[in-house]
Order: structure tokens, then sequence, then C-alpha cells
């Protein structure tokens, strides 16, 4: 048990122990991590921090003490919503992360649903590869969560969700890409059936909202998933993924204005005063939009165009040497920068082989089913690739010659 020291301990030791507590983190800046962190170099984190430690201490909860803060989340949106195709209407506000964007998407569809169609017992219709975010929403806002299960390829089965859509239905999920194995699913179709019912639309881009349009500017023919299709109500972008921003800076983008406001909260049922909230968090430090800011004006089109390619072509590449070592398949065909891989030989255990990548220094994510490892390539790894395909193809001979077994680990954890 720790207490509080009696005396003050010098800044010194106090940064001394602090570097101790990290000694056994992953390396991401390496790119020995595939999961968590993404690097674009080392000139762009030192922007980043510099931009978050001048505004940490600023508040966003009144950008009427702070205007800079109205100022740098409205310019952060709107270069968002520019990636989405968003019309001249289209708003949207910042979060701290993926998670609380999709707790508002999931918030504005159970108020819209309330507002306009009188509904108590909300109930959301999502694909089993959906985030599991969706799920703590559920939780969270008593929205019930209808999962459907996807097909053979892991994109959404959209036929499936519409047997499934009743009048307590208030919103319908996408993903652009979903996490488990980075394939797009059917957004146009999932849209039109959310449209034809008068039923929110939200497509999770936490992990696309950037890359994807410059997948597209780069000549890869990306399926349509933005705003251009109708019956989108909402996009969730992370700007501390593939925007290569500090952490915690993610959009939820609404389609109008309407749709925006109904995820906003308001009271003055207290003694000190109004009170309006834009999402989760009341108090919120400014530095990752100052952070995100700064980033995105330094990168602009040019600079994200040059990471993407990277982490396209190092994902490219992860995919040939996977397919080319026995035993070991890609599960899917991934749309962006997210690579699942497992086998198909009951003689070699996938998770085994993680066990061996994890002794020579990479993490990748473990998640199932089916038995998985996951990769999040990003700019970082077009530099090590070469190096984690030769410790890849040592690591599976290892697993196979030893008939080894390895174990599941979790995603996120409570502890």
């Amino acid at each position: 048990m720790t207490e509080l020291p009696e005396h003050g301990v010098p800044r010194d030791e106090v940064l001394e122990r602090l570097e101790a507590m990290r000694a056994r983190d992953v390396d991401w800046r390496s790119g020995r991590a595939f999961t968590l962190a993404y690097h674009p170099g080392e000139e762009i984190l030192e922007l980043q921090a510099d931009a978050f430690v001048r505004f940490m201490d600023d508040n966003g909860l009144n950008p009427d003490a702070f205007p800079s803060s109205r100022q740098l989340q409205t310019d952060v949106v709107s270069m968002v919503c520019g990636l989405l195709d968003g019309g001249p209407d289209a708003a949207g506000f910042l979060t701290t992360g993926g998670t609380e964007s999709l707790l508002m998407a999931v918030t504005a569809a159970r108020e819209r649903g309330r507002r306009e169609r009188g509904i108590e017992r909300p109930q959301m219709v999502l694909p089993t590869t959906a985030h599991a975010a969706f799920e703590k929403a559920a939780h969270y806002f008593g929205v019930e969560s209808v999962r459907i299960p996807v097909r053979d390829d892991y994109r959404a089965d959209p036929d499936a969700m519409a047997d499934a859509v009743t009048d307590r239905t208030v919103l319908i999920v996408g993903s652009a890409p979903q996490y488990p194995q980075g394939v797009i699913d059917p957004i146009e179709s999932i849209a039109s059936l959310a449209a034809d019912r008068g039923i929110s639309c939200h497509v999770d881009a936490c992990m696309g909202g950037i890359t994807l349009p410059m997948l597209e500017r780069l000549g890869y023919s990306i399926p349509t998933w933005s705003f251009r299709v109708p019956g989108v109500t909402s996009i969730s972008v992370d700007l501390h993924k593939y925007g290569y921003t500090a952490k915690g800076a993610s959009v939820i983008a609404h389609r109008t204005r309407e749709l925006r406001a109904d995820q906003t909260f308001f009271t003055d049922s207290w003694l000190g005063g109004a009170y309006g909230s834009s999402a989760i968090l009341g108090t919120k430090s400014v530095g990752p939009w100052a952070a995100a800011w700064a980033v995105m004006q330094h990168l602009g089109h040019d600079g994200y165009l040059r990471l993407t390619a990277d982490a396209r072509r190092a994902t490219e590449q992860l995919i040939a040497a996977v397919r080319s070592i026995p035993g070991l398949v890609v599960r899917g065909e991934p749309d962006a920068t997210l690579v699942a891989f497992g086998s198909d030989d009951a003689a070699l255990d996938v998770f085994a082989i993680g066990d061996g990548l994890l002794r020579r220094g990479w993490y990748l994510d473990r998640q199932g089913p089916p038995p998985s490892l996951h990769a999040t390539v990003n700019a970082v790894h077009a530099i090590v690739m070469n190096e984690f395909v030769a410790d890849l193809r040592s690591a599976a001979e290892e697993a196979r010659s030893q008939e080894a077994h390895g174990s599941a680990t979790a995603y996120g954890s409570v502890e």
C-alpha cells in the first residue's frame, strides 16, 4: 500500500521513480508494439508534446473563460468533417477517445428515438464485430444490444440485421473498418436500412477516419462509407490513432446540427447556474485538443498521405508474409491497416507464436473467436517490418517444432 509521503520527495527522485515504473513497458517508439500506440516520428511527438503542455491545464468545460478551446475544437472538428465528406451543416464535438465517441453516438440515437418516435425501451442492432464500447454504452444508458453474426468474410450481414430491426430500434451500426479483422462493413446497405425506417446509423471510423480518405487519394479502391452515403447520421474518428495526435482526442461528427444536439446535456437544476456539456466529461484538459490541432496543421494532406502510404506498405508486406508461412492464414481481406491472422493447422497454435514474438520483444493483441493475433500497423512499422517478419517466421517454426500452446490475453482490463 502506498501512502502520501510525510515529506515531499525531491523532483529528480520523483522522475527517476517514474522512469523505473515503465522499464518493462513495451517500446512502441521503436515499432515493437502493434497495438495501443501510434508513432509518426520524433518530430511530431515533440510538436504534440509542446502543444499539449502549453494547454494542458486549460479547461475545455467553459469556452467563455478559455475562448482558445472553442477555436481549437471548431477547427479540429471542421478539418475532420471535411475528410468525412460532411456538408455545410455537419457538426461535432471532440471527446477523449473512441469509447466516449461511441457512447455519445448511442446517447444521441437514444435521444432522437425518444424525441421523434417516443421510444422508451430502445435497442440497437449491430454486428458481432462492432467495438466493445457499444456494450458499455448499452450497459450505461439502458439500450438493448442486439448482436448479429457476420458473414464468412467477417463483414456485417445487412439482411440479417434488417430481420432484427423492431419498432424499438434507435440505432444501426457499421464500421469502417471494424477492429477485429480490419474489413469495412457494407455501409451503403446498412445506412439504407436505417434511412428507410427513420433510424440513426452510426459508422465507427475510429480506426479508418483518417486512413481511408488518404488511401482513396493514394489510388486504393475503398468502399463508400462516409457522409457521402445517404442515411449515415454520425461518424466517430479517433485522432490519437491514425491522426497521430496525443491521447485522448477523438471526434464524434453528426450530419446536422440538429442531430448533434441530441448528444448534449443541459441543466439548471442546482444552485450553481446553467451547466451544459457536450459529452460525458465536464472538466477536460485542452491539451489533447491543442496537440491535435498542431499535428493536423503541421502534417496536412501531404504528411498524412506519406504516413498512410508507409503504413499500408507495411501492412501489405505483413499480409504477404503471413500467407507465405505454412499453417498461417489472414482473417478476412483487410481494407486498411489492421491485420488479424491465425492458424488453420491444429499442430500450430497461434497464441504460442504470440508467446514467441513476445520473447523476441514484439507485442500483438490476442483475440477470438477465432483465435488470432492482431496487428495495428502504423507508419513506424515500415521501418521494422523486415525484422518482424523474420521473427514471425522463427516464432512459427519454434511453436510448430515444440508443439507449444499459448493463451489468450485481455484487450482491456479493469485493474
